[in-house]
C-alpha cells in the first residue's frame, strides 16, 4: 500500500524532482542511476520520452528500493493509469486534469497538477492534488511565487521551469515545498553524450544548493 505521507517527506527532504525528457529512451535508466548517486532520489520521467512506459517499468526494476519514481507530462486518466501500472508511484501534470487527479486518488498516490493563476491554484489545491506545480515559474519568477505563498500558506508549491543553481535558493526562500529541475540538472546534451559522471556531479551540486538554502532561511 502507498504511504503518501512518506512521499511527501521524501519529496520535501530531497527538495528535488529530476525531470528528464528525452527523445531516446534508452540512456535514461543509467540517468537515474547516476541522479541517485548524486543524491537526488525523485524522478520523474515524462510522457514526452517514446516508450515512457517501458522506461518506468526499467527505472522500477533496477532502482525500485533507491528512488521514488514519478511520471510527467500525464495529460489525461488512461496514461496516468499506465504510468502507474509501469511502476510510477507519484503522477505530474503542466496543467490541472481532474481525470488524472481522479486515478491518483483512486490509487492513494500522490498528484502534483500544474497551475499558474491563483485561481487554478486553489481549484487544484481543492480538487484533492498534494501539490501544486507552479508551471512555468520563471515567467514571473520567485516573487510571484511568495505572492502566491500569501495568501495560500498552506499549498504545497513546486516550482518548474527556469529552476537552476542561482535561481532554486531564491524559489526556496520563497516559499517552495520543493523544486522541479530539468534541463539545469540532466540536459539532453548530456543524456545523448551519456556523460553520466556529469550528471552525477550536477545532482550533487543541486542537492548542496538546496540544503544551502534551507540552511539560510
Amino acid at each position: 500500500m502507498v504511504d503518501k505521507l512518506a512521499q511527501l517527506q521524501k519529496i520535501r527532504q530531497t527538495g528535488l524532482v529530476a525531470i528528464l525528457r528525452c527523445p531516446r529512451p534508452e540512456p535514461l535508466v543509467d540517468v537515474c542511476q547516476a541522479l541517485a548517486d548524486g543524491g537526488v532520489e525523485v524522478v520523474e520521467i515524462t510522457f514526452t520520452v517514446p516508450q515512457a512506459h517501458r522506461v518506468l517499468e526499467q527505472v522500477a526494476a533496477r532502482l525500485g528500493d533507491r528512488v521514488l519514481l514519478g511520471a510527467g507530462t500525464v495529460l489525461d486518466g488512461p496514461t496516468a493509469r499506465t504510468a502507474l501500472l509501469s511502476g510510477a508511484q507519484f503522477l505530474v501534470s503542466p496543467h490541472f486534469a481532474p481525470d488524472v487527479l481522479e486515478v491518483a486518488l483512486r490509487y492513494g498516490v500522490v498528484c502534483m497538477p500544474g497551475a499558474f493563476t491563483p485561481t487554478e491554484v486553489v481549484r487544484a489545491w481543492q480538487a484533492g492534488a498534494d501539490v501544486v506545480k507552479i508551471f512555468p515559474a520563471d515567467v514571473l519568477g520567485p516573487g510571484y511565487l511568495k505572492a502566491l505563498r500569501g495568501p495560500l500558506p498552506q499549498v504545497r508549491l513546486l516550482p518548474t521551469g527556469g529552476v537552476d543553481l542561482e535561481t532554486g535558493p531564491r524559489f526556496l526562500q520563497a516559499g517552495a515545498f520543493a523544486l522541479g529541475a530539468g534541463s539545469a540538472l540532466a540536459p539532453a546534451r548530456l543524456i545523448e553524450q551519456g556523460d553520466m559522471d556529469e550528471i552525477r556531479r550536477r545532482a550533487a551540486q543541486f542537492v548542496e544548493m538546496v540544503q544551502q538554502a534551507r540552511q539560510g532561511q
